[in-house]
């Protein structure tokens, strides 16, 4: 339970801007790639990608 809270905390950070450095030091990782198993797609990244006709039409 206490692994699913803390990669929803580090979820929510990801998708709110924060940088990975800055979550990296929150965990006390040592690694950085020991923090990067906590990105991944969302689909609230996905939704807010532009295509280049969507770019035109604003």
């Amino acid at each position: 339970m206490v692994h699913i809270l803390r990669h929803f905390f580090v979820t929510q950070l990801l998708e709110s801007g924060t940088n990975l450095r800055y979550i990296q030091e929150l965990l006390r990782h040592g690694s950085s790639q020991a923090t990067e198993i906590y990105t991944h797609v969302s689909i609230k990244d996905v939704r807010r990608i532009l295509s280049q006709l969507d770019r035109l039409s604003n």
